[in-house]
């Protein structure tokens, strides 16, 4: 069995959480490095709420960055998303072998037609339903309002 630090998976389930965040990592996924100003471009964030979203992904592993001159130039990493994955793939295998199973056992084990139950009669639309026949308006059970309030 593959032991995992759950540290790690922690904090990379955190950092993914957010939907922010996730909209990051996809912008940064087609590409080798983007700056911050332009990954923040499409967001209606300030950059000081872009840089915290960054710093997340950053301490979880998810991105890093660099910095050439005045710019700041973040690029993916995939490390903890492999780890991440392989924890997901675990349950993965878990719930279709479950499934496979069951499939299996649905398949060959049909349901015998002797303890099926027919069909309830379909009822004609001038044919009153039997719980409507003596159905009566109901009692009003609460009392009239009290005196209002006025200014």
């Amino acid at each position: 069995m593959v032991k995992y630090r759950e540290e790690v998976l922690d904090r990379t389930f955190a950092a993914l959480a957010d939907p922010t965040r996730r909209a990051l990592l996809a912008r940064l996924g087609g590409r080798e490095s983007v700056s911050v100003s332009e990954l923040a471009q499409p967001f209606a964030m300030s950059l000081p709420a872009i840089m915290k979203h960054l710093d997340v992904l950053s301490d979880a592993g998810l991105i890093a960055r660099e910095k050439t001159g005045r710019t700041v130039a973040c690029r993916l990493t995939a490390k903890p998303m492999e780890r991440a994955t392989d924890w997901l793939n675990r349950y993965q295998r878990f719930w279709s072998e479950n499934l496979d199973r069951l499939a299996a056992f649905v398949e060959e084990d049909p349901w015998p037609a002797n303890q099926m139950s027919p069909p309830p009669p379909i009822a004609r639309r001038d044919q009153a339903s039997p719980s409507r026949a003596g159905s009566m308006r109901a009692r009003r059970k609460s009392t009239p309002p009290g005196p209002t309030r006025k200014k």
